[in-house]
């Protein structure tokens, strides 16, 4: 959405009481129906598109060419819209242009004159002369200010992932541009296939949806349509700032022919598979340079090869062809704009915007198909969410997370604590009691556990009289602690006591193995202070 773009520009006015904002929407787009809520929840003022025809402003400025722009009577400055100028959309404009850079909708005017066609690398002011040497005249290289601000914020990524909730698992963005070519249309079932293929405790799945997509949809049709992924767990980006927080905080990207992909390359040199099929895409262009370097994507079950096979190097070329002036976008626009009113910047800087945090995913997986392998020192755990793959050594269900059928399936149960009660008074299992009352209440479970700290966890099994203590011990990576989900621990004892018919009485350990990472787990009899904590 244009809207976008123009409020990443917007900082450079920052901080002058001489320069008003105002917005107007154009008729007719079929992707306007979210702008208006938007500006409202920024606060900006809107004038109705009728009242904006009959002013006169000292500055119009876009971020796309179409639409009825001359009925704006000022001096334009049309800004970057994407990145790259990559595609051709069939049936509309000039047959081959590039959507962005079409004669049709660049053709100068008297009545509204563009001033000023922002662009971000010398290639897009040649492309453009070769459309409309006349607009290009009025073409100068400023950057683009959304990359400015992507950046800006790479030193936040600690915090982006902290805030996704991904932890030492691998985050995969899969990047969705909209129309008929788009990821999510030429391939919908993908995001919930690579959920069902890829192990909840190594790998974190988020999606980043082009604004048209969101608005042609709308956000009830959207998160019906990819139910099964985000039952999953998968993150569902903002489609405003959220999404290019999700950029900077993936670890590989999944792409289209969208332009997300060049932002992402930009930023990084990580990881991009390409799934791209059609027409759209112009040969020669960033993307097109790009996405024939990048290792394909067959089916989802493929994907970790995938991204085994990207080789450094191809992301940052494209980039490289698609950005200019890098960190010098708000700064360049900024002198020409006030160049254009007439006036003096102000004496302070108009640095970009960090982004903000995204929002971690609203549903969390609660039931897992555990597919576990013994060896002779400890057991490999692979959780899937239950449900969407095949079934494993057993399932494992988080009590009052999760519907009764599934808690009556599970072989493995356990509980996390309750936050604490408002009220004055309350009543709480402790841990032993809780999971004695769950062996007593649901026959067909084996072993039934209580969560009570980041690494602890009491365990009592089935026709064991004893309650055990579970300690996973962290791992040391680099300077950081790595720690997983106590549950995949409990899995692995689990796995662990129904080979051996039970657990020893005394103190013994075992590997649990997640992926690559082997974490050390201690099981030994609980202590009264552990059996008593409540829950």
């Amino acid at each position: 959405m244009a809207l976008y773009r123009l409020l990443d520009a917007l900082p450079v006015f920052t901080g002058d009481d001489r320069i008003t904002r105002l917005f107007t929407l154009i008729p007719g787009s079929d992707f306007g129906v979210d702008a208006l809520s938007v500006i409202d929840d920024i606060g900006g003022r809107t004038l109705p598109w009728d009242e904006a025809c009959r002013r006169t402003f000292d500055l119009v400025l876009t971020a796309s060419p179409k639409g009825e722009l001359t009925m704006l009577r000022g001096q334009h400055v049309l800004l970057p819209h994407g990145a790259g100028f990559n595609k051709s959309i069939p049936g509309e404009g000039s047959a081959g242009s590039a959507s962005g850079l079409d004669p049709q909708y660049l053709m100068p005017s008297d009545d509204a004159p563009t001033a000023l066609y922002a662009l971000a690398h010398p290639d897009q002011v040649a492309r453009l002369a070769d459309a409309s040497p006349e607009a290009a005249a009025r073409a100068k290289v400023i950057g683009d200010p959304t990359l400015e601000r992507i950046l800006a914020s790479r030193s936040l990524r600690d915090r982006y992932r902290a805030a996704l909730g991904t932890g030492a698992r691998t985050l995969i963005a899969l990047a969705s541009t909209w129309g008929p070519e788009c990821l999510l249309r030429q391939r919908p079932d993908l995001p919930a296939e690579l959920a069902a293929h890829l192990p909840c405790d190594e790998y974190q799945l988020a999606l980043i949806v082009h604004p048209n997509e969101w608005s042609l949809l709308g956000g009830y049709e959207l998160t019906e349509r990819l139910a099964p992924a985000l039952d999953a767990g998968m993150v569902l980006a903002g489609p405003y700032q959220e999404w290019a927080s999700v950029l900077i905080a993936a670890d590989a990207l999944i792409t289209d022919h969208g332009s997300t992909a060049l932002y992402y390359s930009a930023a990084s040199d990580r990881p991009v598979v390409n799934v791209h099929r059609g027409v759209e895409l112009i040969p020669g262009s960033p993307m097109d340079v790009l996405l024939r370097q990048v290792p394909r994507l067959g089916p989802a079950e493929a994907v970790r090869d995938a991204l085994e096979a990207y080789r450094p190097g191809p992301g940052r070329a494209a980039a490289q062809a698609g950005f200019a002036a890098q960190g010098e976008s708000l700064s360049r626009l900024r002198t020409e704009v006030y160049a254009l009113l007439g006036l003096i910047p102000p004496a302070h800087r108009a640095p970009p915007r960090p982004l903000p945090s995204p929002a971690a995913a609203t549903r969390t997986p609660a039931a897992f198909d555990v597919h576990a392998a013994i060896s002779d020192h400890g057991v490999r755990v692979d959780r899937r969410p239950a449900g969407i793959g095949l079934p494993g050594h057993h399932l494992a269900v988080e009590y009052g997370a999760t519907g009764e059928h599934l808690v009556r399936s599970a072989g493995l149960l356990y509980c996390r604590p309750l936050p604490p009660s408002p009220a004055a008074g309350e009543m709480v299992w402790t841990a032993a009691g809780w999971a004695q009352h769950a062996l007593s209440e649901y026959a067909g479970c084996r072993s039934a556990a209580a969560i009570v700290a980041s690494g602890l966890c009491v365990l009592k099994v089935r026709g064991d009289e004893g309650t055990y203590a579970v300690c996973v011990e962290p791992r040391s990576e680099g300077g950081r602690i790595v720690r997983i989900d106590p549950a995949a621990a409990l899995s692995a004892v689990h796995t662990w006591s129904s080979a051996h018919r039970g657990l020893p009485g005394d103190e013994f350990g075992l590997d649990c193995v997640i992926g690559d990472r082997t974490f050390r787990v201690l099981v030994r009899p609980a202590t009264d202070e552990e059996a008593g904590r409540p829950v």
